[in-house]
């Protein structure tokens, strides 16, 4: 039997253990990953020589109504990201209506310490320095 043809009996029988729930040498997840480790091939095996037993691989966990392992992670994966995005939005949302309160205070506080400067350096102002008299 030629390399190729044992590599392709390999991929079958073990598409056929992990289908049927009974891997030897892998998790069974349904993912080519596990494909793979339970055969003993390559990865590339299945992405690129023998792209017709992944197809077919697919197509009977779609047949059973299973989501691939892969999918499933990444759709919790998207959940949870869209979930970021919106709570980062409503942050940014938040942020952007507080600058201008925060603009009218600065303005406020520049203006209030520029008087007290002027009060300081005026004949009018009411902080009087005590002088100590000499000690004898």
């Amino acid at each position: 039997m030629s390399p190729a043809l044992d590599e392709r009996a390999r991929i079958r029988a073990a598409m056929d253990r992990i289908l049927s729930g009974e891997p030897a040498h892998s998790t069974g997840a349904l993912t080519i990953v596990a494909l793979t480790q339970e055969a003993g091939v390559p990865r590339n095996a299945l992405t690129q020589r023998h792209l017709d037993l992944k197809n077919e691989f697919y197509e009977h966990v779609r047949q059973r109504g299973a989501m691939p392992d892969t999918e499933a992670r990444l759709r919790a994966t998207i959940t949870k990201l869209k979930k970021t995005i919106a709570n980062k939005n409503k942050e940014l949302e938040q942020l952007r209506a507080d600058v201008p309160a925060l603009v009218r205070t600065v303005n406020q506080l520049t203006l209030e310490n520029q008087q007290l400067r002027e009060v300081l350096q005026g004949d009018q102002a009411n902080v009087v320095p005590f002088v100590r008299p000499p000690q004898t």
